[in-house]
């Protein structure tokens, strides 16, 4: 947990016998109850000795990574990775921009009709379904019901559902087919159903965030994504469990399952959406990630989900759990229905200022499936391919398989910088967005109380000092820099799912699309990362899908025996 995510609290000031104390020796004395004791007075906080405790241990981690990021030569001139931004909300873009999705040419595609077993339609692809939509071959009614059906048979296993949002899904399905029917085409999504992660707020429905605190939480709004994909025709389904506010699989309701293995959790945090997807329940479903809730939950249920660059997808209306770091995306079975998704989130929204940063000329997103495969020159990460780890061959046989699509495999060493121990600035974030949670006490009541979860992780950010966060966002600069050094002549790169550069990528910025590529002893699903530049989401489905073209394993499906 600690590299991934390490502990928050600062050993940088110490209060003894109330007075304020710089410490700077090699061996910093211990951090100790009495001494968060005295510095929450300071704070006006209230936590019991028994919390402090808690975040005293987790003072002697983060104290470490401070540490480890003043060794870093940052120099007068580095800015912060926030920006100051004077526009009130007035002078900005007034809400979503409308930008009907124009994604250019698609691949060509075989006829597509029904399956002689209905059930089978439980895992075409979005845009399969779509086709058969388009050419009145079935009623989105017919496929909404197919699905509900669906999700209320698995779900008692499973644990995916918050909340069936059945009445909305019919009345939107309906007006589907009527519009289909009226020559009224809104694209390839229209009449499919889908689900989002209980995160994003939808009108008449209660959005939980997965925490007790929550559950009964009405929003009156409809958050940017649910918004766009009703524009382009989607049939909101269902919103799916996440682990409470946005960590692991474990939500007030119980664990979340992998399909295909329900002793097993689905990972998170967009736990709901990925074990949804993978038992056929949706078609898609859409995640977000702050620090590996998409890739995480995709490799445990064997989905494709796309993290896109920083900012190409509006937040509005989705619960925050780190500003600098929040990102939403699609949770799908290919990367194709990746791309199609895509296409209809993306766009500038000024009720989310990290939309305004997107350079004007990468929108709206068009398909690049046309590339050519030959020109890519597309790096991996030698050293993690290197080691020795349970699926290992997996991904080696990656690298194999894009020699022989012509790819140009370029070694990669990515930055040696302590990533891991800038991670702090996600749960100082968190702890700033559920401030009142912390200290009205209310986290009492959500599921986990271990020295990890919220409730500890978010007490102990209290003591993080204003400097330390800074200088780790300053350092972030530093990253950011080398990263962009290194990549910089390639066209994106490959690496192993759960290596550093997870963690590197997600403080970065840059989009990555997991995809699966075997499976691990046991029988459960394994996945490739492949990153590409900022704002090149277009090239990177390409080089996925030409990947997945070239095998079976988004093909594969769970026995659904249980």
């Amino acid at each position: 947990m600690k590299k991934l995510f390490p502990s928050l609290l600062g050993g940088a000031v110490c209060f003894v016998a109330g007075a304020l104390t710089m410490r700077t020796a090699d061996a910093p004395s211990p951090i100790t109850v009495p001494m968060l004791r005295a510095a929450q007075e300071l704070m006006g906080l209230q936590f019991s000795d028994a919390q402090l405790d808690s975040a005293r241990r987790e003072a002697t981690d983060s104290r470490n990574s401070y540490e480890a990021l003043r060794k870093l030569p940052i120099g007068n001139g580095v800015a912060p990775t926030t920006v100051f931004d004077p526009v009130p909300l007035r002078l900005r873009p007034t809400g979503i921009e409308k930008m009907r999705p124009n994604p250019g040419k698609l691949p060509k595609m075989g006829k597509v009709t029904l399956p002689a077993n209905r059930d089978d339609l439980a895992f075409y692809t979005v845009r399969q379904l779509g086709e058969l939509l388009r050419n009145k071959q079935i009623s989105s009614e017919e496929l909404t019901k197919f699905f509900l059906a669906r999700l209320k048979k698995y779900d008692p296993k499973l644990l995916c559902i918050t909340s069936l949002t059945e009445e909305l899904a019919l009345q939107q399905a309906r007006q589907a087919d009527d519009e289909i029917r009226r020559g009224k085409y809104r694209g390839p999504l229209h009449g499919v159903p889908f689900g989002v992660k209980d995160l994003f707020s939808t009108k008449g429905y209660k959005t939980t965030w997965g925490s007790m605190p929550y559950k009964d939480q009405m929003l009156d709004e409809d958050a940017a994504v649910v918004t766009r994909l009703r524009d382009a025709g989607g049939v909101l389904v269902a919103k799916f469990t996440l682990g409470e506010l946005a960590m692991g699989d474990v939500w007030y309701g119980g664990m979340t399952r992998s399909p295909w293995d329900i002793s097993k959790g689905s990972s998170g945090s967009s736990a709901g959406s990925a074990s949804a997807v993978a038992a056929g329940l949706v078609p898609y479903a859409i995640g977000t990630e702050t620090l590996g809730s998409i890739v995480s939950p995709s490799t445990a249920c064997g989905t494709t989900g796309l993290r896109p660059t920083y900012g190409r997808v509006s937040r509005a209306g989705a619960m925050a759990l780190s500003w600098s770091m929040d990102k939403a995306g699609p949770i799908t079975r290919s990367a194709e229905d990746c791309a199609l998704v895509f296409a209809a989130l993306d766009g500038v929204d000024g009720r989310d200022p990290a939309t305004l940063t997107v350079p004007s000329n990468v929108w709206p997103f068009r398909y690049a499936f046309d590339t050519d495969l030959k020109k890519l020159r597309i790096g991996y990460v030698k050293a993690d391919f290197d080691r020795t780890y349970p699926t290992k061959a997996n991904d080696q046989a990656v690298l194999e398989t894009l020699r022989k699509l012509g790819v140009q495999l370029v070694e990669l060493e990515l930055p040696k910088l302590p990533a891991g121990d800038m991670t702090f600035l996600l749960t100082a974030e968190g702890a700033a967005a559920f401030d009142d949670l912390t200290r009205s006490g209310r986290d009492a009541s959500m599921v986990k109380q271990d020295r990890n979860a919220w409730p500890n992780l978010f007490r102990a950010s209290r003591f993080v000092p204003a400097v330390e966060y800074i200088q780790a966002q300053r350092a972030r600069r530093l990253l950011i820099e080398e990263l962009d050094a290194r990549i910089k002549d390639l066209d994106g790169y490959v690496a192993p799912s759960f290596s550093s550069n997870l963690v590197i990528t997600n403080l970065t910025g840059h989009p990555a699309v997991v995809v699966p590529n075997g499976f691990r002893p046991g029988g459960l699903p394994s996945t490739i990362t492949f990153t590409g530049q900022l704002y090149q989401e277009a090239k990177l489905l390409a080089l996925a899908k030409a990947y997945q073209d070239a095998t079976e394993f988004d093909e594969k499906h769970p026995p659904l025996n249980f």
